[in-house]
This record gives structure tokens, sequence and C-alpha cells, in this order.
């Protein structure tokens, strides 16, 4: 009896082990179905140049890649875009498109609504890394960025939401936000306007270069870091766990931070140029 029951614990082993085997199998073959058996990345290059008035906005969406912006006192923007996929069909899926006047230039990438279940599960996805020449006399505003946003001086105001990589700014005029990053920034002020500067949702270090004759109210709530001034004579003001306040100079724009996982220096000083910093990435 005793032998018997062995018997059948072991075929039934043996069944399951079959039966995995052959879901292994056509998982793969499904997956090779899928892509095509192509192994080798497809590329594609986008190129593109525009003139821009002063003051123009500036916009980029949903690119999944580090995005590099080169500035100078010019009114020609440089559009350089690097796509790569794993194959033309995954390439095929996600679609950049780029449409400009001289008021304003907009680059966003959207994914096609075309493509099957097993496609999107099993083809991959492109992806594209952005280098940009443009003017420094922009706005620039940027969302849904999956890597590294890095831009050299911009004479203007600056917006950056729901990027999943570090940010570094030279330098804004006016305003500057930023709103779910999920890595470090640094980021020089000349000047603020009534607007400032609004930190929100930043899972980072955070460090905020001004110029010697910027003025602010600084206000931050619901930190999980620390506070740190570099200036003289700024005194930061810790009024209970996780809430700061500071006055900078004579006080005035506001600069307000909430729900920051990491911590916040004031300093002065310039940051590394684009091009120095997209070589460390």
């Amino acid at each position: 009896m005793k032998r018997i029951v062995i018997l059948i614990v072991l075929v039934a082993i043996a069944g399951v082990a079959g039966v995995v085997r052959s879901s292994v199998k056509s998982v793969s073959e499904l997956r090779g179905l899928v892509s095509h058996r192509n192994a080798t990345d497809v590329r594609q290059e986008i190129r593109q140049t525009y003139e821009l008035a002063p003051g123009a906005r500036v916009e980029i969406t949903g690119l999944n890649g580090a995005v590099n912006i080169e500035t100078s006192d010019t009114k020609t923007a440089e559009i350089y875009i690097e796509r790569t996929a794993s194959c033309q069909e995954a390439l095929d899926r996600r679609k950049v498109t780029i449409d400009a006047d001289a008021n304003g230039l907009r680059i966003r990438g959207d994914k096609a609504d075309d493509a099957g279940f097993f496609s999107r599960l099993f083809g991959g996805s492109a992806s594209e890394r952005a280098t940009l020449k443009l003017p420094r006399q922009i706005a620039l505003t940027a969302k849904g960025v999956n890597g590294a946003f890095i831009t050299s001086d911009i004479d203007g105001a600056v917006e950056v939401t729901g990027v999943n990589g570090r940010v570094q700014v030279g330098s804004a005029v006016g305003s500057a936000t930023f709103k779910g990053i999920n890595g470090n920034i640094v980021v020089g002020l000349k000047t603020l306007d009534q607007q400032g500067v609004t930190l929100r949702g930043i899972n980072g270090n955070i460090e905020l270069q001004l110029a010697a004759d910027v003025n602010a109210d600084f206000d931050a709530h619901g930190m999980n870091g620390r506070v740190i001034s570099d200036l003289p004579g700024v005194q930061i003001d810790r009024e209970k766990r996780g809430n700061y306040w500071a006055r900078i100079g004579t006080g005035g724009a506001g600069v307000s931070a909430k729900g920051i996982n990491g911590n916040i220096r004031i300093t002065r000083g310039s940051v590394q140029t684009a091009t120095s910093a997209a070589t460390q990435n």
C-alpha cells in the first residue's frame, strides 16, 4: 500500500512539472511571436529647427527618457530626439509629436491606443533622449518626464511636474514651480515675482541657489528632513516638527514647501552647466 501511495505522488509531481514546462514554453513562444524575434534595438532620430519670439512658451510632456536643454542668446530652437525600442512595433506604439509657432513650442510623447494587450505586455516600450538648444528668453514647462531633466539658464518662469529623475535648473526668473518630483532638485533663482517658488511632493533633497538681491519669506510644512541656510544673516526658525520659517533679506515673495521627503538647503553660487551635468548621468 505504501508503495502505491509513493507511486501516485511521483506521478502527480511529474504531471505538475510537465504543466509548468509547457506553460513556460508557451509564454516564451508568445513573447517571441509578439516581438517578432528581433533582439536588436531599432532607432529613430528626430531633428527639427524653429524660430521663436522672445518670451515664447516651451512645453515638454510625456517623454520616456532624459531631457537636456542648453540655452543661449538666440531665437532659434534646435531639437534632437533619439528614440530607441526593442523592435519596430514597440517604436510605432509610441508617438512623439512636435508643433510650434513663433509664440510656442510643444513636444509631446503619446502612447498609441490601438496596441493589443499582449503587445503591450511582451512587446517592450520605446524610450526617448531629448537634447534641445533653445533661446534663453522663454517660459519653460515640463510634465511627466521619466528621466533626468536638466536645463541651463532660463530668463523666464519654470514649471516642472511629475518627473522621475534628477531636476537641475541653472536659473529661473520670476517664479519656479516643482511638484511630484522623484529625485534631487538644484535650482538657481535670479529674481522672484509675487508667485515666488512652490515646492510640493518632492522625494529628494532640494538646493535653492539665490542671487544676492533676492528677498523672500520661506515657509515649509510637513517636512521629513531639515532646512539649512548658508546665507549670512538668515536664521531658520523651527516652529514644530516638520515646520520651518525664515526671512531672506527684507522678505517679500513666498518660497513655499510642503510634503518634502528630504533636506532643503538655501545657498548662493552657480550650478554646473547643463552639458557638464548631463555627462554624469
